[in-house]
């Protein structure tokens, strides 16, 4: 599952970073403090690898 924008996919590499281990989980905030909780370290990864090139910041909810 590629990310949407390119906030989704920062979101998910500060997420990656603190469920292996590589910074502290009290640094997270926001989205990337619920992804850390509710997402398995694949689906992390999944979503981190996704290039931001041609991705809006943003994406609004409809």
């Amino acid at each position: 599952m590629p990310a949407k924008s390119a906030a989704q996919q920062k979101a998910a590499g500060a997420a990656l970073s603190a469920k292996r281990g590589e910074t502290d989980k009290d640094d997270l905030k926001g989205a990337s403090r619920s992804m850390e909780k509710s997402m398995t370290e694949r689906e992390l990864e999944e979503l981190a690898a996704t290039s931001r090139k041609g991705k809006p910041e943003h994406v609004r909810k409809d």
